[in-house]
């Protein structure tokens, strides 16, 4: 694993952390997104794992692409519009693609700006914890440029068609506490109190059985798109599978007996 991207496991709990405090977590480099797209795999793989969560070391979240490279034509910037297209689906699309297919609840938080691709990054997990220090912004235009990751589809589910469009037509940044009015973030903490929340709310989704936390993850995901009575049939299916495992006879259990549940993924 790259040194470009910091994983930590405690218990049934996963942080990634982006670590190019040089580039403000710039996400335009190749080694960077290869690592978050092997890291997805891997916790996905991984039943010991409930609850991921994702951070940037240093000052910022993630500042989306990295100037120099637009400047130099390097990288998913390089070469004419083909070979850019096809820079784009190999590199920041795949990691998109990995991070939102992953199973495991993906907390992010947001320990500064999360701009471009940095906000579309933060859209893409399934929970965003914003410290007071944060600001995102759908800032392509101000650079030439539209999301090329997946934030005109991202974006407008989570804050509404109109607020989206504002933030992506004016490329201005909103602080923190417009994300939490507008429900873009869960919640607003002070900068210190920023990973111990994410971790005790992280705790408090890994106390539950892994195999069932997934699949209710991925029906939220498919409700996205999909028809009520396509979610009904599948909600079915996997409560039939639910009820078979041995961690729904232990949580039943659990509850009668009045004592904490030990779950096992089976």
């Amino acid at each position: 694993m790259t040194d470009k991207l910091l994983i930590a496991q405690e218990g049934a709990i996963a942080t990634l952390t982006l670590n190019m405090p040089e580039t403000r977590n710039a996400l335009t480099d190749a080694d960077l997104c290869d690592a978050v797209v092997d890291a997805m795999g891997r916790i996905a793989a991984d039943q010991s794992v409930r609850c991921a969560i994702l951070t940037g070391a240093g000052s910022a979240f993630s500042s989306g692409g990295n100037l120099k490279h637009m400047q130099e034509k390097h990288s998913i910037f390089a070469g004419d519009a083909i070979e850019a297209k096809d820079a784009y689906r190999t590199g920041i699309q795949r990691m998109a693609r990995a991070i939102w297919h992953c199973e495991v609840p993906l907390i992010a938080a947001v320990n500064g700006p999360a701009y471009g691709a940095g906000c579309d990054l933060a859209c893409m997990c399934d929970i965003r914890i914003a410290a007071t220090n944060a600001t995102f912004a759908e800032n392509f235009a101000r650079v030439g440029l539209i999301s090329g990751d997946g934030g005109a589809w991202l974006l407008p589910r989570q804050i509404g068609l109109s607020r989206a469009a504002e933030m992506t037509f004016t490329a201005d940044p909103i602080d923190a506490d417009t994300a939490l009015a507008w429900g873009l973030v869960s919640r607003v903490v002070a900068p210190e109190a920023l990973l111990p929340e994410a971790l005790d709310l992280a705790g408090r989704i890994a106390r539950n059985p892994p195999r069932q936390l997934r699949m209710a993850k991925r029906l939220i995901r498919e409700g996205m798109t999909t028809r009520l009575e396509s979610v009904m049939e599948l909600a079915a299916a996997y409560q039939g599978a639910c009820q078979q495992t041995e961690d729904h006879t232990e949580a039943v259990d659990a509850i009668l007996e009045k004592r904490p549940p030990v779950f096992s993924g089976r």
